[in-house]
């Protein structure tokens, strides 16, 4: 760590939550994490539903989240805490380098999204800008997410980005209030072709059923 800033002030360390479902790799960040001048751990979790709830009761400076985690994934987890607490910065840390995992993160609402190669430096310099209201992205994603977002808005078309082509065309359809069957014969499908991908959908919105799909896709333009 030469010649690094020590990250937290003279009177406060910044607080960090560790958020990953492999053990020795989580254990492990919490350990290298808690070892810095300046950071205190202040909790792990293995989920993203764990992780939630520790945000909420522990108020970190910042979570590192990981992405592909059993139950409740980690972008929902990052929407789930950005949307109670604000003021809870995330890191999002994952092997996955795809366009539609960065741009879903973003979406979540997280200001930082590194590599699992980067090294210590990085992701130590990653949390105190994050926890200083900044917001860090490797050079490469920082430069498709800009060329993403120069477009303007997100607009139905890049909605979901989670969601592969047919899927966000079967929940377009689904918002539309079309049934199984009607979207079979839209879309030349079998029926349960079309129940699959409806499935694969709720899956990935992390919903219960059909109608809270209906309302999150409407909320983003889709069904009109």
């Amino acid at each position: 760590m030469s010649g690094a800033a020590e990250p937290g002030t003279d009177e406060e360390p910044l607080r960090i939550l560790v958020v990953d479902d492999h053990p020795v790799y989580r254990d492990g960040l919490a350990v290298l994490l808690g070892s810095v001048p300046g950071l205190v751990v202040v909790g792990t979790a293995a989920d993203g539903g764990s992780a939630v709830t520790l945000a909420v009761d522990e108020q970190p400076d910042v979570v590192v989240m990981d992405v592909q985690m059993p139950g409740m994934d980690g972008i929902e987890a990052t929407r789930r805490i950005t949307t109670a607490s604000p003021s809870v910065g995330v890191v999002v840390l994952t092997m996955s380098e795809d366009d539609g995992t960065v741009f879903a993160a973003v979406r979540a609402g997280a200001r930082g999204y590194l590599l699992k190669g980067a090294d210590q430096e990085e992701v130590v310099r990653a949390i105190t800008t994050v926890a200083n209201g900044g917001a860090v992205f490797g050079a490469a994603l920082a430069r498709r997410i800009a060329e993403f977002f120069s477009a303007g808005p997100a607009g139905p078309e890049t909605a979901f980005p989670q969601l592969t082509a047919r899927e966000r065309e079967v929940l377009d359809l689904v918002a539309a209030g079309r049934s199984n069957a009607q979207i079979a014969a839209a879309l030349y499908l079998s029926p349960k072709t079309v129940r699959n991908n409806v499935s694969n959908v709720l899956t990935k919105l992390q919903v219960t059923d059909r109608a809270q799909a209906i309302v999150r896709a409407r909320d983003a333009g889709l069904g009109r």
